[in-house]
């Protein structure tokens, strides 16, 4: 069912917007003005409302307001005392800030003066909305806020008091409007509102040009180029947002359809530099009669002038050249260029520029299902709807234009007023034949190429290679003959893409266009064409033999044709192909072929025949100059064409044999796959098969065996060797092969990696010996590092060396025998344990992919930090990882993700740790990742249980006491993960430190409270250093609500969304603690700051409260130690004391005596505050807009999904996760793994000054 919902249009509502006060000017000025707008063209919007109900304005005001280009205020005696009047002032200012909106004050018998200073009756009204309004609010916060709003009315009647308006005093009224309206028309540049295009689904591209038309970051002049197919909106985009902005511009014009006007008169270009000339250029005498002197003179106006120009449809390199000079741009010019050949601009470059060009590109790929709805429905049914009834026939039309703006508009225009039976004839037509108008514009692309061989390469891949490798179409065709150079020829000429994994991609009516081409070299002779990709007509050509010569390539697939056409299976004649000598590319799929294969045509370069029914391949199959071969789904028992060679050549001739592929059966073959052959066993005579370069064989149960004769196929790149169980072993000689980048051998059947020898250092020799002498003497290893045993044992089980101890210093080990030039390799679902692994994979130096998906993995294996070059890991689905640390430094792919799910199943994952010089990494992971307790992925969330978190660490926080009941248990629900119990946990995240637990009142270091949701406060002078924020929630908890803090002194916003979603609790009183590590750059004094709860019941929330934490002047404040307690330190008969006690004055002060008895001061906050991701850091991935960021640890995630919050819209699309911040890695560095809980029989009591209990194993020590 399709599901339809009205959109607003890509457009401005209005012209212009009217703020007025209706009892001085309504019915006289202002309505005079009103209808001399509408008499002008310029749409205008007036509220005919003059009851002013409730504090804020209506929403329709505020989306006039927002969609009006450009807003007319008229300041007149009573205009101050309305307050929606002066909240209309304010937000249209602020358009005119972010959006460019033209604004036009009207003194209407005011003083500028006046409306600056709040004099007069603005001063009057300003005191009373002072007095009336305060008077009103009793409680502190709603008073902060309303005196807040007064000031932003002060400071709007000022600024627009400072614009240039028009005053009316001593003008006769006809007159003034006359010359306001004139203004107005002139300064919007002519393009009115009704003369704009209707535009749907293009908010994004529009947004995108607005902003880079008002960016003015540099002095460069601009050059965009929006590329896309044929009437994909190219056009009418250019020319709306050419309309909507060239008033920003010193002058401007719009050059219309520049390829098509060439082509069509002799002196087409003349007349468009003429068109340009006389936009930019205030004089009206063009005297030039040639395109040379013709250009001179534009490139002096272009050298002055700001300029916005727009050239649409431009083909050509020596367009531009003529129309835009060689000379260069005023600065801050926009020139917007409209092609569809993506990389033609970019190869104009002016000569010695004032300033050099900056070039931008603006893809345009369609339209998405709401907006190709809305365009559908707009001119089907002229409405925002469709009709009721005609949503299947719609959704099938919307699927047959693919989002193209201009295949819906055709179609739906025919189909105006049609009834739902000629929606279905129209959808039955154009499955036979396409829409000529449609057609013909998207040929215009196809036409405009010069190389008869690009021409050649689009039919082919429109035939037969959409959504194939573009390596696998490459092979092919360049040896057809085709120069495969051209496919970035149709790359540029938006005519195909290349998507995710190399694949080619075009849209469906491009390569209906491309058949189209096909189809019209003969309308009614399938046979004379010359290719077939119909499969009804190809069958109708083999059954009734009439091939011709003409044809290159056939394709048939008997499993694609509806069963009325089949009359039971189909069997062929071979000789049906014998009157094709220059077919190259062949499929034939589920076809039954009888006779001799002899009368194959010779040149065939690809065969494709799935479901091939013998169990072997005819030897009498002419085979020489086959460069693919495709048996998949196949009867084949066994490949090994060896056999046809009445005298195999021995291993020294085999190279040697090689060198001439012209005496092999399968000389030239480069491609071949037998997957999912159910019934093949073995595969062999590779000497055969000199030069393939993919090998492809999977889903193939059966196969147990592949011949050691695989490194005679030299060439080998490719080899997918995926899911075939039943092979347990690969070929020992796979490693010989030199040029293999890709070797997949997922879910395959391996008992062991085969090992090859090198020589050992004699380290690993004294080891190999250690553990040769255990083996002998005992069965127990136990003692034996488990990756050192594991490698050791497989070496001696494998029976690579006798156990002899004479034979020991030859030992050698390493990785099993897989290629060294491998630059991926996949081994996912192969049942790999961490013992599975050896201890060193540094001879795969090439290696940059590595994919152990699905594997019974607990950690990532210690090897991979061996390999020089990973730059991708992925360990999805592995549902027995624990932890991943410090994986290479040269990572710059993490994929984590799990797609595993079963009721009350839990992510065991619980550790992630990074190297300080990690890159950016990309991290790929679903939201069940994450857990509520005991879990840490280091740089984004860290959760550890209260009594593990170090005091020192609480006092730094200001945390002087946090007293826990007696029940430190809690039921949290997290993400969707479910629920879990745990002990209280402190959560650390962004910068912020915090925790739930039960109390039933406020922590004693809360200085502020109230029992609102928001809290407001002037940061207060102090002699020290502000370190950061407490804040705290006590109540009725079941979620923690979205927590805003705002400093409106800086214009800074953080929103802030826990990582835990909810509790299960009773009805009990609980307290949300939380402490926020502010910077001088976030806070400092005098800043004005409000905290707002957001998305709460406020009958849940009992209290809420906040405190400023500040540095002591000092570190830390810890002890002194006295002359007699330093001996502890100092005496070396009290060594034995000496780590205990430091143990537990690091924890409990945060400082460590050294052995002369002094103090070392350490912070503990050092290594919290050496995160990127944090406050004061890196928070650019999380900014919705300037500076306002949107916290929550799933967002870190959204590589793969969309923010938890539905209206959170980030600037960065994806996140680049990085652990540490650059200037503070070196700190992470020492700090990382240095941590130290001490002996488990620890326990510590602090009493006084430092007077300490200790209680070692049972021993009194009494110490202070």
């Amino acid at each position: 069912m399709v599901v339809i919902k009205e959109l607003s249009p890509s457009y401005p509502l209005y012209d212009v917007f009217l703020s007025f006060r209706g009892v001085d000017t309504r019915l006289s000025f202002v309505d005079h003005l009103y209808h001399a707008l509408m008499d002008a063209n310029l749409r205008t919007f007036l509220d005919d409302d003059e009851i002013e109900t409730g504090d804020d304005l209506r929403p329709e005001l505020k989306r006039a307001i927002k969609g009006s280009r450009a807003s007319v205020i008229v300041l007149s005696t009573n205009y101050a005392s309305s307050t929606w009047c002066l909240d209309e002032l304010v937000l249209i200012l602020e358009q005119r800030l972010t959006s460019g909106q033209l604004v036009i004050p009207i003194f209407y018998h005011v003083e500028p003066t006046h409306v600056r200073k709040q004099e007069s009756s603005f001063g009057v009204a300003m005191e009373e909305h002072k007095r009336r309004l305060l008077e009103a609010k009793t409680n502190t916060e709603k008073r902060s806020q309303v005196a807040e709003k007064i000031n932003r009315w002060s400071k709007a009647l000022t600024e627009v008091a400072q614009l240039k308006g028009k005053d009316a005093k001593g003008r006769k009224e006809t007159e003034f409007i006359g010359e306001i309206v004139t203004n107005i028309y002139r300064r919007l540049g002519g393009h009115l509102h009704s003369t704009l295009p209707l535009l749907f689904g293009m908010e994004d591209p529009i947004e995108f040009i607005t902003s880079w038309l008002k960016d003015r970051s540099t002095h460069a002049a601009d050059i965009l180029t929006i590329s896309g197919m044929g009437g994909v909106g190219k056009t009418s985009l250019a020319r709306y947002v050419h309309g909507l902005h060239c008033c920003l511009f010193d002058k401007s014009s719009f050059i219309e359809s520049i390829s098509e006007k060439c082509d069509a008169k002799r002196n087409g270009l003349l007349d468009l530099q003429k068109q340009l000339f006389d936009d930019i250029s205030k004089s009206s005498k063009f005297q030039a009669h040639d395109t040379i002197s013709c250009t001179s003179m534009i490139e002096n106006g272009l050298n002055r002038k700001k300029v916005l120009i727009v050239l649409d449809s431009i083909d050509s390199i020596e367009q531009l050249h003529l129309l835009l000079g060689k000379q260069g741009f005023h600065p801050g010019s926009k020139i917007i260029i409209t092609t569809k050949e993506v990389s033609l601009p970019e190869r104009y470059a002016p000569i010695n520029p004032i300033v050099k060009p900056k070039h931008s590109k603006l893809l345009l790929k369609g339209l998405n299902i709401e907006a190709s709805l809305q365009l559908l429905s707009h001119h089907a049914f002229m409405s925002h709807r469709l009709k009721e009834g005609y949503e299947e026939v719609a959704k099938q039309v919307m699927v047959y234009c693919e989002g193209h703006p201009l295949a819906l508009k055709v179609l739906a225009e025919s189909l105006y007023n049609k009834t739902i039976t000629e929606w279905e004839d129209c959808i039955l037509r154009l499955k036979e034949e396409p829409d000529l108008r449609i057609m013909k514009v998207l040929q215009m692309s196809f036409d405009s190429m010069q190389s008869n061989n690009d021409k050649e390469l689009f039919k082919h891949i429109a035939c037969f290679f959409v959504g194939t490798d573009r390596g696998f179409m490459e092979t092919i065709l360049n040896s057809c003959g085709i120069r495969t150079i051209g496919i970035r020829n149709l790359i540029d000429r938006c005519l195909l893409t290349v998507g995710p994994d190399n694949i080619l991609m075009m849209h469906q009516l491009i390569q209906e266009m491309g058949r189209d081409v096909v189809r019209r070299e003969s309308p009614d002779r399938p046979e004379e064409r010359s290719r077939l990709c119909c499969d009804k007509e190809s069958l109708t050509v083999l059954e009734e033999n009439k091939g011709t010569r003409n044809i290159k390539g056939l394709f048939l697939d008997t499993q694609k044709l509806e069963k009325d056409t089949l009359c039971g299976s189909i069997e062929l004649e071979t000789d049906v192909l014998s009157n094709m000598p220059n077919l190259k590319l062949l499929k034939l799929n589920y076809v039954q072929l009888n006779g001799s294969y002899k009368n194959f045509p010779k040149g065939l370069r690809w065969l494709c025949m799935h479901g091939f029914p013998f169990n072997s391949i005819p030897l009498d199959l002419p085979m020489e100059n086959l460069v693919s071969l495709d048996m998949s789904y196949s009867n084949i028992e066994t490949f090994d064409l060896s056999y046809s060679n009445p005298q195999p050549p021995t291993k020294r001739q085999k190279v040697t044999q090689c060198r001439s592929k012209d005496k092999r059966l399968l000389g030239s073959l480069k491609i071949l796959d037998l997957s999912f052959s159910e019934q093949l066993r073995s595969l062999g005579g590779f000497f055969e098969l000199c030069a393939l370069e993919r090998l492809y064989v999977t889903n193939c149960p059966s196969l147990s065996e592949i011949c050691e004769s695989v490194d005679q196929s030299v060439e080998l790149v490719y080899i997918n060797l995926s899911y075939c169980k039943n092979l347990k072993k690969i070929p020992k000689t796979i490693g010989r092969l030199k040029k293999v980048r890709t070797l997949l051998l997922d879910g395959c059947g391996l008992s062991e990696l085969p090992m090859k020898m090198m020589d050992m250092d004699l380290h690993d020799v004294l080891k190999a010996k250690i553990f040769l002498s255990i083996k002998s003497q005992t069965t127990s290893s136990a003692n034996m590092p488990s990756d050192f045993k594991f490698g050791m044992t497989s070496l001696v089980s494998s029976n690579y060396f006798p156990l002899e101890k004479n034979n020991l210093s030859n030992l050698s080990f390493t990785m099993a025998s897989l290629p060294s030039s491998l630059v991926f390799l996949s081994l996912a679902n192969s049942n790999l344990s961490n013992e599975s692994f050896p201890m060193d994979l540094s001879s795969l130096s090439m290696l940059k992919e590595l994919c152990l998906d699905g594997n019974p993995i607990v950690s990532m294996p210690n090897c991979l930090r061996t390999l020089p070059r990973i730059q991708t890991l992925s360990m999805s689905n592995c549902l027995k990882l624990i932890s991943v640390e410090h994986p290479p430094c040269t990572l710059t792919r993490l994929n984590l993700y799990s797609n595993y799910w079963k009721p009350n199943y839990k992510n065991l994952l619980r550790k992630i740790a990074f190297n300080p010089e990690m890159a950016p990494l990309e991290l790929i992971a679903d939201r069940n990742l994450l857990a509520p307790s005991s879990f840490e992925i280091e740089g984004m969330i860290k959760i550890q249980p209260m009594e593990d978190v170090k005091r020192s660490l609480l006092r730094r926080l200001g945390w002087r006491t946090l007293k826990f009941t007696e029940d430190r248990y809690m039921v949290t629900n997290y993400n969707y993960g479910g629920s879990e119990e745990s002990q209280i946990q402190m959560y650390y995240e962004f910068g912020i430190f915090s925790t739930i637990y039960k109390a039933m009142a406020m922590p004693d270091w809360i200085f502020i409270s109230c029992s609102q949701t928001a809290i407001s406060f002037t940061i207060p002078q102090y002699h020290k250093k502000l370190r950061g924020l407490n804040f705290c929630i006590r109540g009725d908890l079941f979620e923690i609500p979205k927590i805003r803090i705002r400093n409106i002194t800086k214009n800074l916003t953080w929103i802030y969304k826990h990582f835990i979603r909810s509790f299960s609790v009773c009805r009990e009183s609980l307290i949300y603690a939380s402490h926020w590590m502010f910077g001088m750059n976030e806070m400092q004094v005098g800043d004005k700051i409000i905290i707002n709860l957001e998305k709460c019941g406020d009958d849940l929330i009992h209290m809420c409260g906040m405190g400023l934490a500040y540095d002591s002047g000092q570190m830390n404040e810890g002890p002194t130690l006295d002359e007699d307690f330093k001996k502890y330190f100092t005496d070396k008969k009290y060594v034995k004391y000496r780590d205990p006690i430091n143990r537990f004055i690091k924890d409990w002060w945060g400082i460590s005596v050294l052995d002369d008895g002094s103090i070392k001061n350490e912070d503990p906050l050092e290594y919290y505050k050496s995160w990127n991701h944090i406050i004061g850091g890196d928070l650019s991935a999380f900014q919705l807009v300037t500076g306002e960021y949107f916290l929550h640890s799933v967002d870190f995630l959204r590589n793969l999904f969309s923010s938890a919050s539905p209206n959170a819209h980030f600037k960065e699309r994806t996140v680049l996760f990085k652990t540490f911040s650059p200037t503070m890695a070196n700190i992470a560095e020492r700090l990382n793994g240095c941590e130290d809980s001490g002996p488990a029989g620890l326990k510590s009591l602090c009493i006084g000054r430092l007077s300490i209990v200790f209680i070692w194993h049972n021993l009194p020590v009494q110490l202070g």
